[in-house]
């Protein structure tokens, strides 16, 4: 009787594992309701002051989200041979991010290093 031999074929390049894939969805998804909220909230606390804190707090989970984003999406493009453009657009969107928020701050009296702002 023949025994039949089982050799496992590595994956082909630019085959990118579907469980990091459908994480970077999932990332993606959650980073565009983050925003989503973050908006909203904004407009909010335009005209009522304790919206401000729950702006604040939605603009963290922005950022968090957007640095799972960016590992996920690293993880895509380096081991995982993916496209390299989620992992530039991951980090353009934290940077975009983080430079609206330091303009805000400047923009209500908070020094640099300081987390809550000057209430004029």
């Amino acid at each position: 009787m023949a025994t039949r031999d089982t050799v496992t074929m590595p994956r082909p390049a630019g085959r990118v594992s579907s469980g990091l894939l459908y994480s970077l969805r999932l990332a993606v998804t959650a980073q565009a309701a983050a925003l989503l909220v973050a908006a909203s909230f904004a407009g909010q606390a335009v005209e009522s002051e304790p919206m401000i804190e729950a702006h604040l707090l939605a603009g963290m989970a922005v950022h968090l989200v957007a640095l799972v984003q960016i590992v996920l999406a690293v993880l895509v493009w380096r081991p995982g041979r993916g496209a390299g453009w989620p992992a530039l657009a991951s980090v353009a969107l934290f940077l975009v991010g983080g430079l609206q928020h330091v303009t805000w701050l400047c923009a209500r009296g908070a020094p640099a290093g300081r987390g809550d702002p000057v209430r004029v």
